[in-house]
């Protein structure tokens, strides 16, 4: 399995940002995306964000659309996470993962997670 390393987590103001980084061990073969999942206390695990390797699209969770933005850097095989205006309801454990290249919501249809970053968002 791919490996990802996360980092970027911590505690910022209601209105704050966070850049989340995850980086892959490998590139992968064929067509993948790389996700980010997120799941809050009591509540399951709920996608966020992804792009797809080879076109670069992008797509985003409604309720983070306008606020969050998911990039990538393909020399370092690492995906971004920027998260803008950031509310309560973002406090959660974030997760990356590679997952297919266009079911990539589904997070049963990832094989490779990262080990989780906290993001609390503090009134």
């Amino acid at each position: 399995q791919v490996q990802l390393v996360e980092s970027g987590g911590g505690t910022v103001q209601t209105g704050g940002s966070l850049r989340l980084s995850c980086a892959a061990s490998g590139r992968p073969f064929g067509n993948y995306a790389m996700a980010w999942f997120r799941q809050a206390p009591g509540k399951g695990r709920e996608f966020v964000a992804a792009n797809t390797w080879a076109s670069g699209h992008t797509a985003y969770a409604d309720s983070v659309k306008g606020r969050f933005t998911i990039s990538r850097d393909n020399a370092k095989n690492t995906v971004y996470l920027l998260m803008n205006s950031l509310k309560s309801e973002d406090t959660a454990v974030y997760y990356c993962a590679i997952c297919h290249g266009v079911y990539y919501t589904n997070p049963e249809r990832c094989n490779s997670w990262g080990q989780g970053t906290q993001v609390t968002v503090s009134s």
